[in-house]
């Protein structure tokens, strides 16, 4: 098992007015070693929230988060995070972005093996670009590529693709998905667009509104690459659409 949730519940006090603020509730979550899992719902469900408990940037107030067996207590580089904007350093090529990331891990250390990394991500020959000399896909490429190369059990990515426009989203769908099959990572990704979940993943956590809960877990039996216009894929939409219109404090786990 790489990732499991046990009855987490994160309280976050208000910062304006007095009180507290229920973000997750009393959630129960067990994420296998090389499996593809998105975090799904409205703004403000506390999936982001549960994301970075999972990185250790956020501590629960209830219950735990735990990775191959023990406590998530601060963050670790076997836990790389991905956030929606791209975070590259505006200083560093992009090849140094990758070698600070290499040699801050020390996760490797060959020039080769960086070499190899930029080319998977098409970057080659724009390794000595900097960050602002790249177009939005490519720079999200980079951090992506960026957060593989040193070799995280568990790649967390926070919305990585929706700052871009639809075709070059697409384009990165299909690249996540060989990057995800060549290297066996577990991922688990947090999105509020549902074809972008049902395109990517094994399974889908359907989060209802605040206080965040587990509305549903879909199963997507559906080979790689899909088809977004099939039948299967239709109706697992509808499906969803459904039950984040209709679905509040529903929690158990439900197979398609």
């Amino acid at each position: 098992m790489s990732v499991k949730i046990e009855s987490l519940t994160k309280i976050f006090a208000k910062q304006i007015e007095e009180g507290t603020l229920t973000a997750l509730d009393n959630i129960n979550l067990e994420i296998k070693d090389g499996e593809f899992v998105s975090l799904l719902g409205a703004s403000g469900c506390g999936k982001s929230t549960l994301l970075r408990i999972i990185a250790g940037l956020e501590i629960p107030t209830q219950g735990a988060a735990l990775f191959n067996g023990e406590r998530i207590e601060g963050t670790s580089p076997k836990r790389g995070l991905v956030f929606q904007e791209h975070t590259l350093f505006a200083w560093l090529t992009v090849r140094q972005n990758i070698e600070f990331a290499a040699k801050a891990t020390k996760r490797l250390n060959s020039r080769t093996e960086i070499s190899n990394w930029l080319e998977v991500a098409g970057l080659t020959e724009f390794a000595d670009n900097y960050p602002h000399q790249l177009s939005g896909g490519m720079r999200q490429r980079a951090a992506l590529v960026r957060a593989l190369a040193v070799s995280p059990e568990v790649l967390l990515l926070d919305e990585p693709l929706g700052a871009l426009d639809s075709f070059t989203r697409m384009h990165l769908q299909d690249e996540l998905i060989r990057l995800w099959k060549g290297r066996g990572n577990t991922m688990v990704m947090v999105t509020h667009d549902i074809d972008e979940a049902i395109y990517l993943s094994q399974r889908i956590v359907v989060m209802s509104p605040r206080p965040g809960r587990i509305a549903k877990i879909l199963e997507v039996r559906m080979s790689y690459p899909r088809n977004r216009a099939v039948g299967d894929f239709t109706a697992l939409r509808t499906q969803i659409l459904k039950l984040m219109d209709f679905a509040q404090d529903v929690q158990e786990e439900y197979t398609i």
